[in-house]
């Protein structure tokens, strides 16, 4: 009466990506680690709010690239008695954690732009070009290194965390130029309230799908209601009730559901046709279907016994 569709293939191949996946955040977390010293101490020397920014923004990176490679490595153990589905929301978790401490850097940023905006401070404008120069040139070489990986939500939270440095580092580039052109030292806090602002969209929209997976959300990309009435439209379903759709983790989204049917001699048939109707048309490749048919009340006469 339980038909439960687990595709192997789909699942090895995660896995096969998985361990690929943590040697790149690691070299990228090191490579992050290794410059973001060297630019704070420059910034702290310049006194440039965009490269110190930058710098910080960069530690940000570090934390959240451990986070990334210590989550790929959890999402590898194998599922067990206590978590039945393993651990592969670790990385979904590691995201949320990430795209928080994103929008504390931001606040962080903007709070000491304001300041500096009242008050500007002597830059030294030549310095901050060419740290910034080499931080950028960093920050493309982890991108590219992130971009070779597998693309999970836990990823892409370690890629917008270094895009958005990048941001930074071509911020704090065109503050020193503008600062060795013009001597107009306010262009340095605004431009690092420019790119706080480009990144809090992105860190917004992130925030939201990590905690919308968390809550067993249905995937943004998939309709409720469309897969409800395509498995009610197979030959022989009656009703489908009951009916959940989520994220296990990223790439992998599982149903589940109760359909009656007429007999259950048509259940084979249907459950084949149900499982190739979610895989070619929805991507949802772990199913758990539970047929129920719908018995008829027995009619209950009452006989009047004899005097």
């Amino acid at each position: 009466m339980h038909a439960h569709e687990h595709h192997g293939a789909g699942h090895s191949h995660a896995h096969h990506d998985q361990p690929q996946h943590g040697g790149t955040l690691l070299a990228a977390l090191l490579l992050t680690f290794a410059f973001s010293g060297v630019e704070a101490l420059a910034g702290w020397w310049a006194g440039s709010l965009a490269l110190l920014a930058d710098a910080i923004h960069m530690l940000t990176d570090g934390s959240s690239l451990a986070l990334a490679a210590a989550a790929a490595w959890l999402a590898r153990r194998p599922p067990s008695l206590r978590h039945s589905y393993g651990f592969a929301r670790a990385e979904v978790l590691a995201a949320l954690i990430n795209s928080v401490l994103m929008l504390v850097l931001l606040g962080f940023i903007v709070h000491e732009a304001i300041g500096r905006i009242g008050t500007p401070r002597a830059i030294h404008g030549d310095t901050v070009v060419g740290v910034a120069v080499i931080g950028l040139m960093v920050n493309l070489a982890v991108a590219w290194l992130l971009s070779r990986g597998a693309q999970t939500l836990n990823s892409r939270a370690a890629l917008l965390h270094v895009l958005g440095d990048a941001l930074g580092s071509v911020a704090a580039i065109v503050a020193g130029l503008v600062i060795l052109i013009t001597g107009w030292t306010p262009i340095d806090p605004l431009l690092s309230m420019l790119v706080a602002a480009l990144i809090l969209v992105s860190a917004l929209r992130l925030v939201r799908e990590a905690v919308h997976v968390l809550m067993e959300g249905v995937p943004f990309d998939l309709q409720l209601d469309t897969i409800g009435r395509e498995l009610a439209a197979l030959d022989g379903v009656l009703r489908v009730h009951d009916l959940h759709v989520w994220t296990l983790a990223s790439g992998s989204v599982a149903l589940s559901a109760h359909m009656e049917v007429r007999t259950l001699d048509d259940w084979p048939r249907i459950l084949a046709e149900a499982r190739e109707l979610l895989d070619a048309h929805h991507g949802i490749h772990h199913v758990t279907l539970q047929p129920e048919v719908l018995m008829a009340q027995p009619l209950v006469q009452h006989v009047r016994a004899p005097s």
